[in-house]
This record gives C-alpha cells, sequence and structure tokens, in this order.
C-alpha cells in the first residue's frame, strides 16, 4: 500500500459514491490506475465494503449503548460471533481489561435495549454485562485520516 492507495481511500471514506474519473481527477492519474488500484484493494480485503453514513436518530434509532461483556474464556469467541449476527450491533471487539468484549449496538428505545440486555444475559457462557447509555454523540464516524504518521 503506497501513499496513492492512501489518497484514493481517503476519498472514498469521505464520499464512497465518488466515481473512478472524479478520484482520477482528484489524485491526478489515469481511470483506469484508479480501478485497478480499488479492485486490488477490494481483493486483498483492505476495502471490505462501501458505506452510507447515516443520522440514526433521524431513522428511529436514537438511543446508542456500549455493553461491556465478561464472559467465560473457552466460550468467548463463540459469544462475539452470535452478538455480531444480532441486527441492532455496530461493533464487536475482543478486548483486554475488566470485560472481554465490548458491544456498540443502536436502539429505538429503553424497552428495545432491554430485551437485547436480557437476551445477551441469556447466551451460554455470558457471566455479566455492564450497559452505559450515551448521552450524546460527539463524532461518530467510521473513518481515520490515513496520512498521519505520528502525533496528533
Amino acid at each position: 500500500m503506497d501513499e496513492l492507495d492512501r489518497r484514493i481511500l481517503e476519498l472514498l471514506q469521505e464520499n464512497a459514491r465518488m466515481s473512478y474519473r472524479e478520484i482520477a481527477k482528484a489524485v491526478g492519474v489515469a481511470v483506469g490506475t484508479v480501478y485497478n488500484r480499488i479492485k486490488r484493494m477490494e481483493e486483498e480485503g483492505i476495502i471490505r465494503g462501501f458505506y452510507v453514513g447515516i443520522d440514526y436518530e433521524r431513522v428511529g434509532f436514537g438511543l446508542t449503548a456500549v455493553v461491556g461483556i465478561k464472559a467465560r474464556g473457552k466460550d468467548i469467541v463463540r459469544i462475539e460471533e452470535e452478538i455480531a449476527e444480532n441486527p441492532r450491533v455496530m461493533q464487536v471487539y475482543d478486548v483486554t481489561g475488566e470485560y472481554d468484549i465490548i458491544v456498540v449496538a443502536k436502539f429505538r428505545d429503553r424497552a428495545d435495549m432491554n430485551r437485547f440486555v436480557k437476551w445477551l444475559l441469556s447466551l451460554e457462557g455470558v457471566e455479566k454485562t455492564n450497559t452505559s447509555v450515551v448521552m450524546d454523540i460527539v463524532k461518530e464516524k467510521p473513518s481515520i485520516k490515513l496520512g498521519i504518521s505520528e502525533g496528533l
């Protein structure tokens, strides 16, 4: 992966609908070069998909929760995979620290979240959960600046 790949990825992070022609013009290369670079990054798994930024509150999912889950060691991977299949779940992280799994999920309301937490607790191997309700979303963007090499 080189600087051209990074520039292409940054443009796609800002606008996944950007055409090959627009990207080529922005980075100063031929359209075929952009096509080949994107195709290669998809084949290598660098690009895993193209996403739409959604205001979840405006579509009825105004409650975000971060859930820490303590689980039996031998069950962690299975539990993570099962949780990842839940339609309310946005992220599942295998982490170090007090909890084994961190989940970020979106809900319509408290009752929706309550059903989810009870479902989590019913999973074989889940020992306990700790749910934090997000009060305000300061930043929620599935991208980072790829050109940063050090510092803030």
